[in-house]
């Protein structure tokens, strides 16, 4: 079979790219690539810049420290636990660890940190507030209505008016106070808030038992079982009949007034033993 040429025809020929228009194109795409990392290499530098230069700023250093709630602890007390807060860039400085070291002293119950701009830290301190002197471990601290030991009790303390607290330790609590013991001389003594007469003629109170409040007032010797609840009533009961029960027993060791109704009286031997208790 005879080959057959047929004519070209330059309508449907591939057009092939001029080497200098693809240069032109890449040349392009390299000069805006170009663009975009040279704005975001601008853009990082200046927010590097611009960050270190914030936290570098004077203005923004910690110059003041305001110190409010405080009433045991001196401002000179808690300034001391937060050492080297002052000069501490105020946007970065962290609160949490400053309120730590707050925490740390047995007076503070909470603290808060507020930041002020540009340069001022506000310190909100509540304390604790002692309601006894406890003997614990043969020793005497003040303690709190949790059973917290705020610290020991000395002559820096005189001027407190609180009552002796008995009984706090359990066997099992190494010598430390014992929550449930602890709240219930702290409920007596809450009680006891609304007739300062009678607060302040408690000069004792025993918790060993933790059902079962003992006192003791001033001036005399007789130990009040008052029981969980009605310490107010019980309390003034006892003082009613008190010059009677002292003419029938001089000498009492106890008196439970647990029972509304009735209440036993236990006298002292002599000798220093006990004699049954005797109903009244």
């Amino acid at each position: 079979m005879r080959a057959v040429a047929a004519p070209t025809d330059r309508r449907f020929r591939r057009a092939q790219p001029k080497p200098a228009r693809k240069r032109k194109v890449n040349l392009r795409q390299a000069w805006l690539s170009a663009r975009i990392v040279g704005v975001l290499t601008l853009a990082v530098y200046g927010g590097w810049r611009g960050t270190a230069l914030v936290l570098g700023a004077s203005y923004l250093q910690v110059s003041r420290i305001s110190v409010r709630g405080n009433d045991r602890l001196s401002n000179g007390e808690v300034l001391a636990l937060v050492h080297g807060l002052r000069g501490r860039n105020i946007l970065t400085v962290s609160l949490a660890e400053w309120q730590t070291r707050l925490l740390s002293s047995p007076w503070v119950e909470d603290a808060r940190l507020r930041r002020v701009l540009p340069s001022r830290i506000d310190i909100a301190i509540r304390e604790r507030v002692p309601m006894g002197i406890a003997r614990l471990s043969g020793a005497l601290y003040l303690v709190d209505d949790e059973g917290v030991v705020i610290d020991e009790f000395g002559p820096n303390y005189a001027d407190l008016n609180l009552p002796m607290i008995d009984g706090l330790a359990s066997r099992q609590s190494d010598g430390a106070a014992d929550q449930a013991r602890a709240r219930l001389a702290a409920r007596v003594l809450t009680a006891l808030e609304a007739r300062p007469d009678l607060a302040e003629r408690v000069s004792q109170i025993d918790v060993a038992d933790a059902h079962d409040a003992v006192v003791m007032l001033d001036g005399d010797t007789a130990m009040l079982r008052l029981g969980e609840d009605e310490f107010v009533e019980r309390i003034q009961g006892y003082l009613d009949v008190a010059p009677a029960l002292r003419e029938r027993v001089a000498d009492i060791d106890y008196v439970d007034m647990r029972f509304n109704e009735r209440l036993y009286v236990r006298p002292v031997k002599k000798g220093g033993a006990t004699a049954p208790p005797q109903r009244r």
